[in-house]
């Protein structure tokens, strides 16, 4: 992943300054997110939570305090039930209903929505997020908001201008129009139709469902639910909110967000929140075994089977909010793991920077990028405190597990075995191995993947490259630990073609052949490196 070089601060950091010049110097910030559980909360949601969280983490690194918010508006109605879901029919007869009082159909939580917050609420923390959440059902249920409900009511006229305000003549609101909407008291749907106001708590209704009427006290009611855009900003309004991002499709001309911002200062006195527009994500390649049916979407879970936490986050602190992208699970993967080791490196002063403001902006998107607290990274040209943790490169990883039969925790004693790992460290490293071994296993193309053959397992090769892998076998693979690079490992491989009068690339295609059975693989020298000496000589005794 190319990183945006930039010579400004870090977007982060300049909507952080924007609040304040913005919301004026405050005690605290509060800053939000949210979302309806009507189904997968997919990684193009995850967007918007964790640009939160990075506005919410630079205005902390600035000194201010901050309440992050994320409501679970869970009081929604339960319109469609969406393809990846288990027991459609089931499903099905629970349409009209709040979400939060359809069953799940897994039978894990006590309803559908709840299922899809605890997933998410599982996977948050995995990456660093933990905000505070807001369950808008129990809220709205409690009466917490029969205030704000009474004052679009009492501005119900003006109201209806402001939505009005960004239409044309053909999408204006046709007749009696109301800012509420309501479940049925007696059958929980949301078939009902408003007969009244009697101007101060007194809303009446009828259900078209089961025929029940009746007057609900709004301080008491439980399924009075104020219109999406006008509940969004009365509740700006009601937890003052101070930030908040938004998809383009709320952030286009004449939208949601544009209505929502004249509700919230003309009906509820209070100015809108500071905001940015973010853009959708893109998936690439085969996600693995996931992506095999018919509408399953990606999810952060499914992102960190191939990305670690620190990666998933670099992901996202080093890209515009505002610029689409796509997650890679293709051999685009290696190429993002060796970007985020290179910042890390420069970010550690391991490795030069082009110029200060690169250093700058590699140092920045690695503090972000890090799920717990930021690392104690020197002053430039001073000593870090404590030491870069250890890297192997992705790719090389991949190799290594496949040469292990899977088996990440040998793959890493392999590789590490001659240093002094922490226990701390060699956790990450195998985290990290635990993403390749999947990514290679599930997700990267076939030529990338490789079996080593077992002993006794011969392929069918010509008598002149026979020879050629007996001399590779006694002259090379006998003789490893003589070789101190890779390099003099090639040169030693190109001298058996040479005593052979073959071309460098016959022979590797034989030796491929002989180890893996495939025409191609993993650089030879290195490759054979890194099977080891007892192994190749086990492998290649058959010849």
């Amino acid at each position: 992943m190319a990183n945006e070089q930039r010579t400004t601060a870090h977007w982060a950091d300049e909507t952080a300054a924007k609040i304040i010049r913005e919301k004026g110097d405050k005690e605290f910030y509060t800053c939000a997110s949210g979302i309806t559980p009507s189904g997968t909360v997919h990684i193009g949601n995850f967007r918007e939570i964790i640009s939160v969280d990075l506005v919410v983490r630079a205005l902390r690194k600035l000194g201010k305090k901050v309440r992050f918010i994320y409501s679970w508006d869970d009081y929604d109605v339960f319109r469609k039930v969406p393809k990846n879901m288990p027991n459609q029919e089931e499903l099905e007869k629970s349409l009209r209903l709040p979400i939060t009082m359809v069953k799940d159909p897994w039978g894990r939580d006590e309803s559908y929505a709840r299922h899809h917050e605890v997933d998410v609420e599982t996977a948050l923390p995995l990456v660093g997020i933990e905000p505070e959440y807001l369950y808008q059902a129990e809220r709205y249920r409690s009466g917490l908001y029969a205030e704000g409900i009474r004052r679009a009511l009492e501005h119900k006229a003006e109201l209806k201008e402001i939505l009005d305000k960004f239409r044309d003549e053909d999408h204006k609101i046709q007749g009696e129009w109301w800012p509420v909407s309501v479940f049925c008291d007696n059958c929980n749907k949301d078939d009902t139709e408003i007969d009244g106001w009697d101007g101060e708590w007194g809303l009446s209704y009828h259900c078209n469902a089961c025929k029940h009427t009746e007057t609900a006290d709004l301080r008491k009611a439980k399924g009075v639910k104020l219109g999406w855009r006008v509940d969004w900003p009365m509740r700006w309004e009601h937890e003052k909110v101070d930030f908040e991002p938004a998809g383009k499709d709320h952030h286009s001309q004449g939208g949601s967000f544009d209505t929502a911002r004249l509700v919230c200062k003309d009906v509820y006195n209070w100015d809108a929140p500071v905001t940015f527009r973010y853009d959708f994500i893109g998936i690439k390649g085969s996600v693995g075994k996931i992506s095999s049916s018919s509408g399953v979407v990606v999810d952060l879970p499914d992102i960190l089977k191939v990305y670690t936490p620190e990666l998933v986050r670099y992901l996202f602190a080093g890209t515009r909010p505002n610029t689409e992208f796509t997650i890679s699970f293709d051999l685009d993967v290696i190429k993002i793991y060796e970007d985020y080791d290179k910042t890390e490196r420069i970010a550690w002063g391991l490795e030069k920077a082009k110029d200060e403001a690169a250093y700058q902006w590699e140092r920045r998107i690695y503090e972000l990028s890090q799920p717990g607290e930021m690392p104690e990274i020197m002053p430039k040209g001073a000593m870090p405190k404590g030491a870069m943790p250890p890297q192997i490169p992705f790719r090389h990883l991949c190799n290594l597990i496949q040469i292990a039969d899977g088996n990440v925790d040998k793959a890493l004693a392999a590789h590490f075995a001659a240093q002094n790992i922490a226990p701390e460290q060699l956790s990450a490293l195998r985290e990290r191995g635990l993403r390749a071994k999947y990514w290679a296993e599930e997700c990267a193309p076939e030529e990338f993947r490789f079996r080593l053959r077992g002993e006794g397992e011969k392929a069918a090769l010509s008598p002149a490259e026979n020879k050629a892998i007996s001399e590779i076998r006694d002259q090379v693979a006998a003789n490893l630990a003589d070789y101190a690079d890779d390099k003099s490992c090639a040169e030693a491989i190109y001298k058996v073609a040479e005593n052979n009068g073959m071309e460098g690339k016959a022979l590797f295609r034989a030796a491929y052949q002989a180890l893996i059975g495939k025409d191609q693989g993993p650089r030879l020298a290195n490759f054979l490196r890194s099977v080891g000496r007892d192994r190749l000589m086990g492998i290649l005794r058959a010849y």
